[in-house]
């Protein structure tokens, strides 16, 4: 059951008052009330106004702001603001600082700054957090505590290099298990004392940013990297805890970002939030997977959209506008996938620096008469209709595995082709679901398998402890499993399994690989499937031999040519699927589509002509949300006529037809 943590759907942003002087404030408030705005995200950047010395503390303003915007009956979003360091605290304890991958320790300047191993950053991060808990910690308009913001990034100081090996030392207990965890006698690299390892980064083990001489050390770097960063969220939430017991306590995550081991952090966060900012030509399905991804992170619990404009962004190479209709959209294809917040930044736009050309509700003109505003109120009204979708659920019966050690290790591995990358990997998979309106969770290596009759795993390269077991008995009770090459390869320190890939899965698999071939991006080979449907494979190419499992498709070309490319296995009461090449998309779906029906999972409409449709839902009722994000208008699928559209009240006809960015929220038991 979901734990539902708001009253109403919050609509708002991040607003920073404190950059203009007070007599824009009323008039803020004033526009946004017809926006139907009814949260506030505050004092996320506030440090250096908050805390001007060692000292000596501020609270005046802020008093004000949480006072106008309780006046006005928002839920205010309360951030710590310790995403950004004070000057002073930098000019006279430089170690706060962080030091950079080539080794250059940094001075003032930019955000996420911090040395998350600084013992004075993490003392003056939890009285901060400590003094606004204090103030506010009962104040009934703090609906939700944000700390810092957007984690990220590494530090490669001293202070990182002493925690680092203290990590080390309680992860491998003795110098043997370490040297043998990380293949030290490779290269003469043996260490005698915990005081001779040393941070991975240019100066060391580094081969460019994101290569390693010894992935060992460096996916423990990255390990260590987030559980620091994470300790200091939980010293800020432990903070917060001791004067505020109750209130939600989250941070905004990034969707797949890489540094930050994202399943973990969500054990600590009451509610998943996220900053969902695609670019003018990324995948709608790779959207939606990133949405599942943030669902799937706390068990399928809704999530809050923590950040997205309502027009441009401006960071990115081409910031371009969003067209009419498409916020709106694009807003209800994040609530149609779990969220139950849909928040900007930012509410007014910055007069200077790097972020003042990003889109905002109140632009630049400083007025409510434009295009954005418009379409920012018009989505706000609706959204007060919405509070009966807060706290539904999705119910899916397929899971696509997403992990971070395998994101860190697949792509720090020295071969067999610079261009496999994890990401693209799961989206490619994930997006036959989504074309074909397939519920999907994104699940963890821990997650429970038996939820599900179909899991997919792509490059489930690093097999962790236990895991080879838990998907054995999954397959051999009745569950169907796809995985691919580069599959089953290593163990946790990146050590490869001997006895032939894909390792562990082998026997499961049925398989033996003998070689994995590596195409360069002007190669391909072509696969025939065993029906006669011939598709195009390129990057890698497994050499298969069977051992147990049939073949559903061959090479076609090369020394390997009429060896298997694709095979299935029959396992205890399931199927085990071996995907040996990276298959074009009509390929992919060859196999998905002879999967889903082996596995008789169905689609939440016959057929949907490209509209995107996802499922909500309760004991009581299921909210079909049905968004046509293509240029040509779409027929409403047949299975909804005769549903009411919970936005207008229209009940869907035969006749009723989709335009460009149109919506339909129906309501069925």
């Amino acid at each position: 059951m979901s734990k539902q943590l708001f009253n109403r759907m919050l609509y708002g942003g991040d607003y920073n008052p404190n950059q203009w002087p007070k007599d824009i404030w009323s008039e803020d408030m004033r526009i946004f009330k017809k926006a139907s705005i009814n949260s506030a995200t505050i004092n996320v950047f506030s440090w250096a106004k908050i805390q001007p010395s060692e000292d000596e503390y501020y609270f005046d303003e802020l008093d004000q702001i949480i006072e106008m915007l309780s006046e006005e009956k928002y839920d205010i979003v309360l951030a710590t603001s310790t995403a950004s360091l004070p000057a002073w605290m930098v000019k006279k304890y430089p170690e706060v600082a962080r030091t950079d991958y080539e080794g250059r320790h940094h001075k003032f300047g930019q955000r996420h700054n911090a040395c998350p191993n600084s013992l004075v950053y993490q003392k003056y991060a939890r009285r901060m957090a400590e003094k606004l808990a204090e103030r506010y910690g009962d104040h009934p308009h703090v609906t939700c505590w944000h700390i810092n913001n957007e984690y990220g990034g590494e530090c490669f100081c001293e202070n990182c290099e002493k925690a680092f090996r203290i990590w080390v030392q309680n992860r491998y207990k003795t110098i043997e298990n370490l040297n043998k965890a990380w293949n030290l006698e490779f290269w003469g690299h043996t260490i005698y004392e915990w005081d001779e390892i040393v941070l991975p980064n240019a100066l060391s083990e580094g081969i460019g940013r994101d290569k390693t001489a010894f992935a060992g050390i460096s996916i423990d770097y990255r390990r260590f990297n987030s559980d620091s960063m994470l300790e200091n969220y939980k010293m800020e939430k432990n903070a917060i805890r001791s004067f505020d017991p109750n209130t939600p306590i989250t941070t905004n995550l990034m969707g797949t970002y890489k540094i930050l081991d994202y399943f973990k952090w969500a054990k600590e966060l009451d509610i998943v939030s996220w900053d969902n900012y695609p670019s003018y030509n990324t995948p709608l399905s790779l959207t939606a997977m990133t949405h599942d991804l943030m669902r799937g992170l706390k068990d399928g619990q809704p999530f809050m959209l923590m950040e997205q404009t309502p027009s441009q962004q401006n960071w990115q190479p081409y910031n371009s506008l969003k067209r009419p209709g498409k916020m709106r959209a694009q807003s209800y294809q994040t609530i149609a996938h779990g969220a139950d917040t849909i928040q900007y930044f930012q509410l007014r736009r910055s007069v200077g620096a790097c972020e003042k050309f990003h889109g905002a509700v109140i632009e630049h003109v400083g007025h409510e008469e434009t295009r954005v505003f418009r379409e920012v109120a018009q989505l706000g009204k609706e959204l007060e209709t919405l509070s009966e979708v807060i706290g539904t659920r999705f119910n899916s019966k397929v899971g696509i595995i997403f992990d971070w050690d395998n994101y860190w290790a697949l792509e720090y591995t020295s071969g067999p082709n610079k261009d496999l990358k994890y990401v693209d990997q799961i989206h490619q998979y994930y997006e036959f679901f989504y074309d074909r309106n397939i519920p999907v969770d994104m699940i963890s290596v821990d997650s429970d398998f038996s939820d599900y009759d179909l899991v997919v795993a792509p490059v489930l390269y690093m097999l962790k402890d236990g895991l080879a077991n838990r998907l054995t008995d999954f397959v051999k009770n009745g569950g169907h499993f796809v995985t691919t090459f580069m599959s089953g390869i290593v163990n946790e320190s990146d050590n490869v399994y001997l006895g032939g890939y894909p390792g562990p899965l082998r026997e499961m698999a049925g398989v033996w690989v003998e070689e994995i071939d590596a195409l360069a991006p002007e190669q391909s080979n072509q696969v025939a499937f065993t029906n006669g449907s011939k598709h195009s494979c390129n990057l890698l190419c497994d050499i298969i031999h069977l051992e147990g499992a049939e073949a559903v498709a061959y090479y076609e070309e090369d020394f390997y040519a009429n060896s298997p490319s694709v095979t299935k296995n029959d396992f205890g009461k399931g199927k085990f699927w071996y995907v040996g090449t990276q298959l074009e998309k009509s390929g992919i779906s060859e196999i998905l589509q002879q999967v889903v029906e082996g596995a008789k999972i169905n689609a939440l409409v016959a057929k949907s002509d490209g509209l995107e449709i996802t499922k909500r839902e309760n004991q009581e009722h299921a909210y079909y949300f049905v968004i046509n994000q293509h240029d040509d208008e779409k027929a409403m699928p047949e299975e909804f006529v005769g549903k009411t559209d919970i936005l207008t009240g229209e009940v869907a006809s035969a006749s009723t037809t989709l335009k460009k960015f149109d919506v339909y929220i129906l309501k069925g038991n």
